[in-house]
């Protein structure tokens, strides 16, 4: 997708960088959510044991390995998020956490380069 393309939403913003991601060789990996029956309503859960709340949205590796939080235009980092990029990061993992204004601007590009 064109850096213009990409509007608001989480959403785009995944589809796009994993896209660019499996074209410049990146193996990815992100677990879907899937609907839960929760009393009278419908809620997305990602099926995870232990720790797995929050885990990063992408897992990709290539000649190192990349660890990113993507958010939408109005999205919010959940406390479970930050501790785990915390987490990560006090590992010396490589975390980043997107917006999709960092698709327009090159940010993304420039890192899966």
């Amino acid at each position: 997708m064109k850096p213009e393309q990409i509007q608001s939403s989480e959403k785009e913003l995944q589809s796009a960088v994993i896209e660019r991601a499996q074209a410049r060789g990146w193996r990815v990996a992100h677990f879907r959510t899937v609907p839960v029956q929760h009393g009278s309503r419908i809620i997305y859960q990602t099926p995870v044991q232990a720790d797995g709340a929050g885990f990063p949205d992408l897992c990709m590796v290539r000649d190192r390995v990349i660890w990113a939080e993507l958010k939408s235009d109005t999205g919010r980092l959940e406390v479970a998020q930050q501790d785990w990029l915390f987490a990560l990061s006090h590992a010396d993992a490589e975390c980043h956490l997107w917006w999709p204004r960092h698709w327009r601007d090159g940010t993304i590009e420039e890192v899966l380069r």
